[in-house]
């Protein structure tokens, strides 16, 4: 009887991720299907009730001098029939800012100071995000190998335990940037930031308070460890407490994430800036559920590309040949989750920008095709980069696994494509040309060259190297493995078709859009997304299902990775910083000289938009500088000394190679 009960505790972890999952995909599903019009229709009934008790209210206290409550109508959210809704006017209007307002220092202006202290505790708050997210998936299975593969089970608990301490350090230190920038808003932009925390009144103790839950699960679950390590059933509740501590993780995130949406397009307040007397208008903006998914996704990339940077510095320095196994495993590790939050991300950005047109389309206009534009091809040029070096790894990974020599043939042909859609997803739609130039060529857009810079042309290159990777990660699950199933054939046929049908779909879908007006041909990006989830996980499927009882051709060569497919770790690590980097400014910028869009006016002397010069010179320092910081974390965390890498792990642990012999 114990043991029935015992082993549904075991299911206790997987069904608070499965809620938790199931609650973001309501959450997600639920913000597609115009969300903000049940909200809307809600804040209706509860603006109707209010109406009517207030003038029972008034006809009761008539004659009483009680202050008559003013309603106001809301800058964003509407009721069913279209109106804007109207709400109690609960706070002051968005103050007029003056020079007097803005404070400085003499050795830099206020806006670079802000900018920096924002942006390095974006970088360690992705970091300590995503990080408990990696401890949670390993150290799950690590709990379902134990009985299978003890040795196995223990690397993958090790691996989970050394992140989780180097985090722990990290997330001290990203307390201590949070402070940082909390003191620099409230002495360069005090007027700002008094406006802002009175918006946000009602929820800035639940932030505290969130805080302080995250912490104390932090310290119980890094720090109680060893002493539930044993036990089987305190393991268990062990690894709930990573379910739990990234649940609070997350709610923290989106109440970030709030203040950002907000100022971008606001929601809960009037035209004058005055609070309605809804919090949950002013944090569920229009913005606010793609900003978090597409950070959730972004972290989960940066998170991987940092630990895959760290594990790739011991690899080269290793001078053991089990302390290269044992670093070139934890390699593969992180590069498969950076790979898996990578692929869904570009979707996810196309989420965020439907929405940034669907609440201005002029604010879409300018990121797109206005100032911004510039911007976005040298994002293209660094997306270009990351799969560029995604695959770069994969390729060079099947070279220390047996049997891989079968599919080596395929990768020049997919760095060929990789090229090709590169080539058209940085083509940009005008070009900078003198005044002389335009006359000759009659217009800003290239004759030819510009029918590649139209969203049905980066549609389908994004998502064809999407695609590209999907089959490279394919290749490289099955590279050691003899199928021997009795419908190997079949499946292969399968998946071919799935794969070329997609290639020919999204092409086909790329080229009927530009026979179609603007505004219908945004909606060709749906079914070619389709196509490419679809790939994704039918393929997936397929293939895993193709490996029962299939015969290996041998052990991975744990320790062989070329110093190629190591620098590729590398590449991704540094262009996915830099490129948060661009992106965060792309978003804040896009708000020109507001502070709140359309609400409250920047009249700070930084008010103007940078050079892409300028801007770059920024991006290239707060990279540079949070890697200063991070190495400097990463020696912090090795003080405690290294244990002793195990040089006795089969069935896929990292073996060193000539061990193998």
């Amino acid at each position: 009887m114990f043991s029935t009960k015992f082993k549904k505790l075991q299911a206790l972890p997987f069904a608070m991720f499965l809620a938790l999952t199931v609650f973001a995909v309501n959450g997600l599903m639920a913000d597609v299907a115009s969300a903000k019009e049940v909200f809307a229709e809600q804040a209706f009934a509860e603006q109707a009730f209010a109406k009517e008790v207030l003038a029972e209210e008034g006809a009761e206290g008539e004659g009483e001098g009680e202050p008559a409550i003013e309603w106001s109508q809301d800058v964003f959210y509407k009721d069913w029939e279209g109106n804007p809704l109207k709400g109690p006017v609960s706070g002051a209007p968005a103050p007029d800012l003056g020079p007097n307002d803005y404070n400085k220092y003499d050795f830099a202006p206020s806006r670079i100071l802000l900018w920096v202290a924002n942006q390095q505790h974006l970088y360690f708050g992705s970091f300590v995000l995503a990080v408990p997210i990696f401890c949670m998936l390993i150290e799950f299975i690590g709990i379902r190998t134990k009985e299978s593969d003890p040795v196995l089970s223990e690397k993958y608990d090790r691996l989970a335990h050394d992140l989780m301490k180097i985090s722990l350090t990290a997330y001290s230190w990203t307390a201590i940037l949070g402070g940082v920038l909390l003191f620099t808003f409230i002495t360069l932009f005090p007027g700002f930031f008094k406006y802002m925390a009175g918006i946000f009144r009602p929820v800035m103790h639940v932030y505290a308070l969130m805080f302080l839950a995250e912490s104390g699960v932090l310290y119980v679950y890094y720090y109680g460890w060893d002493r539930m390590k044993d036990d089987q059933f305190l393991k268990w509740i062990h690894c709930s407490l990573s379910v739990l501590l990234n649940l609070i993780g997350t709610v923290l995130m989106y109440l970030a994430n709030s203040w950002a949406t907000f100022m971008q397009a606001p929601g809960g307040i009037d035209e004058q800036g005055r609070f309605l007397g809804n919090i949950w208008h002013v944090i569920h903006s229009t913005l606010w559920n793609p900003v978090g998914v597409h950070r959730i996704l972004g972290n989960i990339v940066f998170g991987g590309g940092i630990v895959g940077a760290y594990a790739a510095y011991h690899y080269l320095s290793a001078k053991t040949p089990e302390e290269k196994a044992h670093y070139d495993w934890v390699c593969y590790i992180a590069m498969f989750i950076a790979i898996f939050g990578l692929i869904p991300l570009p979707f996810a950005g196309y989420w965020l920008m439907k929405e940034v047109y669907a609440f201005r389309q002029q604010m879409g206009i300018t990121l797109m095709g206005g100032i911004m534009a510039w911007l976005f091809i040298i994002q293209a040029v660094m997306i270009g980069l990351l799969f560029f070096g995604a695959n770069s790894y994969l390729h060079n990974s099947m070279a220390r696994v047996r049997g891989s020599h079968r599919y080596m043939k395929y990768c020049k042909y997919m760095v060929l494509v990789l090229i090709v859609c590169f080539t058209a997803w940085m083509t940009p739609h005008t070009i900078v040309m003198t005044p002389a130039e335009l006359k000759a060529m009659g217009g800003a857009q290239h004759p030819v060259v510009g029918h590649f810079g139209v969203m049905s042309a980066k549609n389908t290159a994004v998502n064809l190297m999407i695609t590209t990777t999907i089959f490279c990660f394919l290749l490289y699950q099955r590279a050691n493995k003899k199928i021997t199933v009795k419908w190997a054939y079949i499946g292969n046929c399968w998946l071919t078709a799935i794969f070329v049908g997609a290639a020919c779909n999204i092409v086909y879908l790329g080229v009927y859009g530009y026979f179609l007006p603007a505004n219908q041909r945004v909606g060709l990006s749906v079914p070619q997304v389709t196509t490419t989830l679809t790939t994704l996980f039918a393929g997936t499927a397929i293939n895993i299902s193709m490996f029962k009882d299939s015969e290996s051709y041998g052990d991975i060569e744990w320790g062989t990775q070329s110093r190629v497919g190591t620098y590729a770790i590398f590449l991704l690590a540094i262009s996915f910083t830099w490129l948060m980097g661009l992106m965060g400014y792309i978003r804040s910028a896009v708000r020109l000289f507001w502070h709140v869009t359309e609400v409250l006016r920047d009249n700070g002397p930084d008010a103007y938009t940078l050079t892409i010069g300028e801007a770059g010179k920024m991006l290239t320092f707060n990279a540079l500088f949070v890697w200063v910081q991070f190495g400097i974390v990463f020696w912090v965390g090795s003080l405690t000394g290294k244990k002793k890498v195990e040089s006795a792990a089969p069935q896929g642990v990292p073996v060193p190679a000539q061990q193998q012999q």
